[in-house]
């Protein structure tokens, strides 16, 4: 009798509450565990079991019918919200005119900010070149997400150095013979007159030195009249002395302690080039001492590895960048003997034997001076715009050199038309090799006066000059390879610099 009430009193309290409680816990695959271990005691066409266990009953307590729709709402806000974190939000910003948002959307213009903040200032850039006179022509730099990865390709280097021949009469190479101004007269008339590293080249004699042709031009290294002081780059006798015996160097430089000194990889340079090549680093006195905080003592020799470091006193520009122009260009007349160099930014680390390294671009090519193109860029208009968007100069001075530029004949690139001269005219100037041949040296000395002249961008100077030359002398052929990108990656690791110069201070 007892037990029979206890049945009746479970039976009165399954009530409309159990059965939806039921179906949800059978929807759970909680009831299917109950039918399996208690089938007799359910009353499965009603739905009603007789014993429900404690968990399913927790389970009933939680999705209670009271509050069912409302957690299922709430379940699902929370589900869009997280599916929309990821991707990030459109918004757009509505810009009245005249800061008045009155007149509606016919008086404002919609900016699309999708998180590419770049894009945006590259718009606003485009803006003003068009405003500064460059109108429709200028070109946008294309806008990208992310920063485009560029890796090394495979070079097809001789096996050996021990094999290689110079060859002997490759090309006809244009010859004439080039001297170079070493000192300039005070002008009559002037009473202030400094004496420059670059000397003061009139626009006449500017035009004058892009002929291929026997002359004086100028080229660094002007002397001032006797009495005033040196125009800088000055070397210690002794290291003028080694300079002078050089004949295949690979050389570098570290101004104002901008960078890391980063030796070459050793064993990746052969014993011929070893003996046979020079390796020299210039620094400023300033860098020097840092090298030794940075644990890089020079021998008896003045070594450090494989590099000979030179001091250069009295720079002759406060810009660190233009002074690093000055070995980059003019290798020729740093080492008068020399037949072949290799200049490497700072920011590099060589990883191949400089002789395997002439014998490829040069020797095999049948050029006399070999640059890569640029990794991103192939316009000049390109090239302005980005380094006026990332304050690599003075904006003033950028334009000016521009539209200088574009008055004496510029063009933009066309990749399209079979008679552009090179595959890009943006280069990427951080590794250059050369032949020293009369051309090459023309090149560079027409090249490093233009950075003398206009800012030291030299990116904005080498198309120009190239072209110039070319145009200048139909008959008399400059022989340059502008090779790929990926190339210059895999002769050398490259590195970010440890100070980055600010740019020089408005003229």
């Amino acid at each position: 009798m007892h037990k029979e009430w206890r049945v009746e009193k479970k039976q009165h309290r399954i009530d409309t509450g159990e059965r939806e409680r039921c179906l949800l816990a059978y929807w759970l695959g909680e009831l299917r565990e109950i039918l399996e271990e208690k089938p007799n005691q359910m009353g499965v066409h009603k739905l009603l079991p007789v014993v429900v266990p404690r968990r399913g009953r927790r389970l009933g307590r939680i999705f209670r019918p009271a509050l069912n729709f409302r957690s299922w709402l709430l379940l699902l806000a929370l589900l869009c919200l997280f599916s929309f974190a990821p991707f990030g939000l459109k918004f757009v910003l509505l810009v009245g005119h005249g800061g008045s948002m009155e007149s509606g959307v016919s008086s404002s213009r919609q900016l699309h900010i999708t998180g590419n903040i770049e894009r945006f200032n590259k718009e606003v850039e485009q803006r003003k070149l068009q405003h500064s006179g460059y109108g429709g022509d200028a070109i946008k730099a294309p806008g990208r997400k992310h920063r485009s990865q560029h890796y090394p390709c495979e070079i097809g280097f001789s096996e050996k150095v021990d094999y290689l021949i110079e060859p002997k009469d490759l090309r006809n190479f244009t010859q004439l013979s080039l001297e170079y101004v070493a000192m300039e007269e005070k002008p009559l008339g002037v009473n202030s007159f400094e004496s420059k590293f670059g000397g003061h080249p009139t626009l006449e004699e500017r035009e004058k030195s892009f002929h291929a042709l026997n002359q004086t031009l100028h080229c660094g290294f002007v002397k001032g009249h006797p009495g005033f002081p040196s125009t800088g780059f000055d070397f210690d006798e002794k290291d003028m002395a080694y300079m002078s015996t050089c004949q295949v160097v690979v050389s570098s430089c570290i101004f104002g302690n901008s960078d890391f000194l980063r030796r070459p990889t050793s064993k990746k340079i052969s014993e011929y080039s070893k003996k046979n090549v020079c390796f020299v680093m210039f620094v400023d006195e300033q860098t020097l001492s840092k090298l030794a905080l940075d644990g890089h003592v020079l021998d008896d020799r003045g070594l450090v590895g494989l590099w000979k470091v030179v001091i250069a006193r009295n720079l002759p520009y406060k810009d660190m960048r233009r002074t690093g122009k000055v070995p980059k260009f003019l290798s020729h007349r740093i080492f008068p003997s020399s037949r072949y160099s290799i200049w490497l930014d700072s920011k590099m680390r060589l990883n191949a034997d400089p002789m395997l390294i002439i014998e490829y671009f040069l020797w095999r090519t049948k050029s006399e001076y070999a640059i890569s193109n640029h990794y991103d860029r192939h316009c000049v208009w390109e090239e302005v715009l980005q380094n006026k968007r990332l304050n690599k100069y003075n904006q003033t001075a950028i334009d000016e050199q521009f539209n200088f530029y574009q008055s004496d004949g510029l063009r933009k690139f066309d990749s399209s038309d079979p008679n552009t001269p090179l595959p890009s005219y943006v280069p990427e100037g951080s590794f250059i090799v050369r032949a020293h041949t009369p051309m090459s040296n023309l090149f560079s000395c027409l090249w490093f006066n233009e950075v003398d002249r206009f800012t030291s961008r030299d990116q904005l100077s080498f198309a120009y000059t190239y072209l110039k030359l070319r145009r200048t002398n139909p008959n008399q052929p400059f022989y340059l390879n502008m090779f790929k990108d990926c190339e210059r990656r895999a002769l050398a690791k490259l590195f970010r610099h440890r100070v980055f110069p600010s740019p020089p201070p408005v003229p």
